[in-house]
């Protein structure tokens, strides 16, 4: 495997602590994940180190991951036996960062070279600001692209309130989850939730926290593939990616949304004039026509699990009887 690649660190020998640490999770990623290895380490922001968290992958993600460890010395390698699932995956990438700032990065993503240098900036030049990320080109399996994503949310107002709106009224793709991220900061959330849709219920706490910055050039690209989670599983399947421990458990994703939205906006201390905003954001969330819809089909499908497991016990049951008449 060639690896070709620009090292630039910024680090001083007194402070050998690096500026931004990126986590990669990644499970089975042979495919997309020298590339997105190579972009990273293409930054012209060079004073980072990337934490490859291998959730017992069975392709040949380890030997790619082995490779770079020993060209290029910001790459730390950890493998585990067991699959935990995503959300714990991570959460434990994030568990070893040593940064100031942190960064979360799929191995199918990629970065043009100044993404790092413009979000480090951005984050330097303001304190207030808790994310700094970029808008986003959206490419295909081969590297074409598809679109740019353009959605202006007003993430940036000193309003807890209107950011918070914004974030749970107007429907995005969670780009901003894999911006650049103050590590204090990210230490105040209870990260990853193993639910769906945890990424959207972080990114409403964040704002809760403090406002965001994008930069205007398309910086950040979102691969789409048909071997992406979100495609290649329906909503209540991706549970079990978040957990495995999910399997055949009932779930209700948009009646979780509600409660952990409630959770954020009472374990953020705010003015209460912003805390009746954000409650008044979150009866706007509620009474949209579609959340609605999706909550009344959490229930429906809450039911009919229901419903299944109470048909398999009274057939166990019967078979049991049956059996037990016909041994007398």
């Amino acid at each position: 495997m060639a690896v070709t690649h620009r090292m630039v660190v910024n680090r001083t020998e007194k402070d050998p602590t690096p500026r931004v640490s990126i986590g990669l999770p990644v499970y089975n990623g042979e495919r997309y994940l020298a590339s997105a290895l190579e972009s990273i380490l293409a930054q012209t922001f060079g004073d980072f180190e990337v934490i490859i968290s291998d959730n017992a992958s069975t392709d040949a993600t380890p030997e790619i991951c082995r490779a770079y460890t020993a060209r290029d010395p910001r790459v730390r390698y950890v493998r585990h036996e067991i699959n935990r699932g995503a959300a714990w995956n991570f959460n434990h990438a994030f568990g070893l960062a040593r940064g100031v700032y942190f960064k979360w990065h799929a191995h199918d993503d990629l970065l043009e070279p100044t993404f790092l240098e413009r979000c480090v900036a951005a984050l330097d030049r303001d304190p207030q600001v808790v994310l700094a990320f970029s808008r986003t080109r959206v490419i295909d399996p081969a590297g074409h692209t598809l679109y740019t994503y353009d959605e202006r949310l007003r993430t940036e107002s000193p309003l807890a309130s209107v950011r918070f709106h914004d974030l749970i009224c107007i429907g995005h793709p969670c780009f901003q989850v894999f911006g650049v991220i103050r590590t204090d900061v990210l230490r105040r959330t209870p990260l990853i939730g193993a639910y769906v849709p945890s990424d959207r219920i972080l990114l409403a706490r964040l704002g809760l926290l403090g406002p965001f910055y994008e930069a205007p050039e398309h910086l950040f690209i979102s691969r789409r593939h048909p071997a992406q989670s979100v495609r290649a599983a329906k909503l209540r399947a991706r549970a079990a990616w978040f957990d495995p421990a999910n399997e055949g458990k009932i779930v209700m994703p948009h009646f979780r949304t509600l409660y952990e939205y409630i959770k954020a906006i009472r374990a953020t201390p705010l003015p209460p004039e912003e805390t009746r905003r954000c409650y008044v954001a979150l009866l706007h969330w509620i009474a949209s026509d579609h959340n609605w819809a999706r909550m009344g089909n959490d229930v429906v499908h809450a039911g009919r699990q229901l419903g299944v497991r109470a048909l398999r016990r009274m057939r166990k049951t019967g078979l049991t009887t049956i059996a037990r008449r016909n041994s007398l």
